[in-house]
């Protein structure tokens, strides 16, 4: 039974400490897309994405309204396009970006994922001409993300992946280096990506998913934050159960929202992902939760494990409001868009080789980092790598979305706006690894993948 004390309580976490759905976002096969007239094969595209996301935005304006939840984002994600555009006699992929571009601007929609390949074990003709097409892709569109699997804990490491997707961001960078190399801000580089993810950049729609789908993500680290206010000074096991019950209550509105889209539009609901992702907002910060804890400053001894706590907790108090979690689901630590992470960077007190550290135990990896933009190449596939191999060896989800800032040094501060936030230049290792990272060939799986 829901009574008025909890109604109360739902509404103030709504109107004063954030929190919201994120995104309702609707994956949509392409599979059956693919057409040798690479001009044909784009219409398809741009049809079926418009004639299955029709709704999309209309139905999710009117859950806000009725229930007084704010919806932040409506996406699409769709199969990755180096599978779906296979067939199509082109190395042209830019074409079907813009298809897919034309029609998320034509639905409204925020943003649209999945120009994406999977090339843990190897490439297809497909993926390299994906591949090939990314930066100019990104940089001539504005809705469309990218993401590249490049490794998992079953196949191990394509390090020649690892090494090509280091150049790509590079090139990304350049082609938009009068926005900051914003391109680099829509490219994410994955180890074990999953296929039902809802949030941007690394959304697409996994070829284990049906026809068409509805995944919704919540958020909420303002309503944590609130919440562990209420304990502070108590042992750790009180704040764990804080937690869990708080992300109870923010995931058992994910599912309101998610069944009710569900049956408006006549899509199977898939999952609900319940990530804490913070915003630039100030009170929206995954940082200030940890700074709650009992650290002067994230960043500080004690954040690493602070974080695990956080991520643990979440997951534990999700699963028990919803027997369809999903995606990603734990706590995300993405530096542009966290008040909290941006003021630690700007002050020294956060590193990279901290947030390196960080990701063991939390939701993806190095997020939204600008780097300067003389960073090398071979650097940035270095950090693909460690990522990855962070991914690799825990059977978890690391990624990568690294911006080297064209003509920006340490210091400096990148505008990106919106959701995506600011960046302070972040200061990495110079020290070259060009030898390891030129060597190619494949990172063997772990000996634990062999569970078969």
């Amino acid at each position: 039974m829901v009574n008025t004390g909890e109604i109360l309580q739902t509404i103030e976490m709504i109107s004063q400490q954030h929190l919201d759905i994120r995104t309702v976002t609707m994956g949509i096969s392409l599979r059956d897309c693919g057409d040798p007239d690479a001009k044909r094969c784009a219409e398809k595209i741009y049809e079926k994405i418009c004639r299955k996301a029709e709704k999309l935005v209309p139905t999710a304006l009117t859950i806000e309204r009725e229930f007084g939840i704010p919806v932040i984002n409506k996406r699409v994600s769709v199969t990755p396009i180096a599978i779906a555009c296979e067939p199509a006699e082109t190395d042209d992929y830019v074409q079907f970006a813009l298809a897919m571009d034309r029609a998320a601007d034509d639905l409204g929609i925020d943003f649209i994922g999945g120009f994406s390949a999977l090339v843990q074990k190897g490439f297809t003709t497909g993926d390299r001409k994906l591949i090939a097409s990314i930066p100019e892709a990104l940089a001539s569109t504005g809705k469309v993300c990218s993401s590249v699997n490049i490794g998992s804990t079953k196949a191990g490491i394509n390090m020649d992946a690892v090494a090509l997707m280091g150049r790509t961001v590079k090139k990304a960078a350049e082609l938009t280096a009068d926005a900051g190399g914003s391109a680099c801000a829509k490219l994410v580089i994955f180890c074990n990506a999953v296929e039902d993810n809802p949030f941007m950049a690394g959304a697409f729609h996994g070829v284990g998913e049906p026809e068409c789908v509805i995944n919704v993500g919540v958020s909420g680290p303002g309503v944590v934050k609130t919440a562990l206010e209420e304990v502070r000074g108590e042992p750790f096991d009180v704040v764990a159960e804080t937690v869990k019950k708080t992300a109870f209550r923010v995931t058992r509105m994910g599912q309101l929202v998610a069944q009710e889209a569900s049956a408006r539009l006549g899509v199977p609901f898939g999952i609900v992902d319940l990530s804490l992702a913070p915003t630039p907002a100030v009170g929206d910060s995954v940082a200030d939760i940890l700074e709650e804890m009992g650290l002067e400053s994230v960043g500080a001894p004690g954040t690493t494990a602070a974080l695990a706590l956080l991520n643990d907790a979440v997951k534990k108090g999700g699963v028990m409001a919803s027997s369809n979690v999903g995606g990603l689901s734990g706590a995300f630590i993405p530096v542009s868009e966290d008040a909290g992470m941006i003021r630690a960077a700007k002050s020294g007190f956060l590193t990279i080789e901290k947030l390196e550290a960080m990701t063991c135990v939390c939701s993806v990896g190095l997020d939204m980092i600008a780097v300067p933009g003389d960073t090398s190449a071979e650097t940035i596939s270095g950090m693909i790598a460690d990522e990855a191999a962070i991914g690799m060896i825990n059977n978890k989800t690391t990624a990568v979305r690294i911006i080297p800032a064209p003509g920006c040094g340490v210091g400096d501060v990148v505008e990106f706006g919106g959701l995506l936030g600011s960046a302070p230049v972040m200061p990495v290792n110079t020290k070259s690894c060009k030898e390891l990272v030129d060597r190619g060939g494949r990172i063997p799986a772990p000996i634990h993948s062999l569970r078969n």
